[in-house]
């Protein structure tokens, strides 16, 4: 599973012109589940991106979590977050995860954020998204189960 994780003043996502998440000071995270993910991979990341202290403090330092300044969630599913880019020009996405597994384990996600973060929005799996977003910083981190 991977998350990519940005610091963000403003977001949102839209589908059809019409917005679906908006959010203001928080994370914009884009998803990505691989076919190997669980649960249990969605849980060990989730709680390490919320109590990710990537927000400053009144010294300025990155001291301060997403709790600590009243922050929202926008998750927005991303399958090309597994692209390998190996062979050739054209991307393959084998190492994604099938979707019906995928949308399964998004909403989860999503279900399980609304418990520690009151204000999480999110996207449409499957959909064609427009996401926009104001990077505080900027700041981006990128989570992936393999590494944690």
């Amino acid at each position: 599973m991977r998350f990519v994780i940005q610091r963000v003043t403003e977001a949102k996502v839209e589908v059809d012109g019409v917005s679906v998440g908006a959010i203001g000071k928080g994370f914009l995270v884009l998803i990505g589940v691989g076919r190997e993910d669980s649960r249990e991979t969605a849980d060990k990341l989730i709680k390490k991106m919320t109590g990710l202290r990537i927000f400053e403090d009144e010294n300025g330092k990155t001291n301060l979590s997403l709790a600590d300044v009243g922050g929202s969630l926008l998750l927005v599913s991303q399958f090309t977050l597994y692209a390998n880019c190996k062979k050739g020009n054209r991307p393959s996405f084998t190492e994604a995860g099938d979707p019906e597994k995928a949308e399964a384990l998004y909403e989860y996600i999503v279900a399980e954020c609304k418990k520690k973060v009151p204000v999480t929005e999110k996207g449409i799996f499957g959909a064609d998204m427009k996401v926009s977003l104001v990077n505080d910083g900027p700041f981006t981190i990128i989570l992936d189960s393999q590494s944690l």
